[in-house]
């Protein structure tokens, strides 16, 4: 059996052909295809505004900037995350602080999140680990009583909803960020979106993924004298923020928008898998299955088992990895990594429940291409790795 990773992308021959056009045509990048594409993801989710970038941890540092997060402010988010949910406050000069995890979802809990936030704490950034909302609701009631600004880290979640609602509506939130990377549900290749209802917001995005440059006449602020400056004319521009190059090109967002169209494909495929996985596997008393709540539906970006006996964690990963099946662990606890044991003092204890997940937990094989007979020889090497 061919090796199996855990996430692969779809490209097909729509995807290509929607590239080539692009490529033979007079633009590509900074053309039509950005506001296609943004305009397509507001369709999609429901949000007013969309801000296409180069990746999604651009999109999480630019949500951050944009909500004005600064040097001394806190921002609350999860431990068991990629490290750019915690990076993007730092990045801004902040200070990440993490709450701990719900057993059950592996989402950030609202309760311990209301037990970190003080007097510094700005903002907080729930992440929708693999797909699996938030309890958006409570957030949101934090939130709005001590005034903090949420910012969604959706980069497993596009496609997923909660309460009958797309994630990335932001409905609950100011501010989503998603990710377009080849694992998760569309790719761009690299690329990312943060959305928003808030018009202010839209234009500061919009400025800082342009080095903090403004074309806009409307919005100018220089009084221009005759002495300093003659005149101006259309080339004329203006940088009023310290902004980035955070900027996708068209041929990326031409690639976005096919994949878009057959999302809902993608995820219903997923899902599919992981009834598969679940039917399966729920044979085996030494996995404990992920949860999906009622009110909610996943988008599967991973699928992950937890082991009852965590001490066989390695022995089992390492017995599938031989079998050629591309298992992963989803995540290493932020706070653990060096950078932020050595910077701030985080030790093992400090979350408890997201370092048991992390002691037992392995992210099996998901992605869309993945086929019936793959499927049948991943669950019988588990078997075997579990029994062996």
């Amino acid at each position: 059996m061919k090796f199996i990773p855990y996430g692969y992308h779809w490209i097909d021959k729509d995807d290509i052909k929607e590239v080539v056009k692009v490529l033979k045509s007079d633009w590509i990048t900074q053309g039509p295809k950005i506001k296609e594409f943004e305009d397509a993801l507001c369709k999609y989710t429901g949000a007013k505004y969309a801000v296409v970038v180069s990746s999604g941890t651009a999109g999480l540092h630019l949500a951050c900037l944009a909500t004005g997060i600064k040097k001394e402010d806190e921002v609350i988010t999860s431990p068991i995350t990629f490290v750019a949910s915690a990076n993007c406050v730092l990045y801004c000069g902040g200070k990440p602080v993490f709450a701990d995890i719900q057993d059950e979802t592996v989402n950030i809990d609202p309760k311990e999140i209301k037990n970190k936030i003080t007097k510094k704490t700005k903002a907080i950034i729930p992440v929708h680990f693999a797909g699996h909302p938030c309890d958006l609701e409570e957030i949101y009631a934090l939130a709005k009583k001590y005034n903090l600004m949420i910012i969604e880290d959706a980069c497993h979640a596009l496609g997923a909803e909660y309460k009958n609602s797309k994630i990335g509506s932001c409905k609950y939130s100011d501010l989503t960020v998603f990710s377009f990377h080849p694992v998760k549900s569309i790719t761009t290749g690299e690329g990312g979106a943060v959305l928003t209802n808030n018009k202010k917001l839209y234009e500061k995005l919009l400025m800082l993924r342009n080095h903090g440059i403004t074309k806009d006449p409307a919005k100018f602020t220089i009084n221009h004298q005759p002495s300093t400056i003659n005149d101006y004319g259309s080339w004329y521009y203006e940088m009023q923020e310290l902004g980035f190059n955070y900027r996708i090109t068209d041929f990326q967002c031409a690639l976005g928008l096919s994949q878009l169209k057959k999302l809902n494909k993608f995820i219903q495929r997923r899902r599919e898998i992981v009834e598969i996985y679940n039917k399966e596997l729920s044979k085996i008393d030494e996995i404990i299955l992920p949860e999906e709540k009622p009110y909610v539906k996943s988008s599967w970006h991973i699928y992950y088992i937890r082991l009852k006996n965590s001490q066989r964690r390695k022995e089992v990963f390492e017995r599938l990895r031989k079998k050629g099946i591309g298992v992963q662990v989803h995540y290493i606890p932020v706070h653990l990594q060096p950078y932020y044991r050595n910077n701030f003092g985080y030790k093992e204890g400090d979350y408890p429940k997201a370092e048991n997940y992390y002691n037992s937990t392995i992210t099996l094989p998901l992605f869309v291409k993945l086929n019936k007979k793959q499927i049948n020889y991943i669950l019988n090497k588990i078997k075997e790795a579990i029994n062996g």
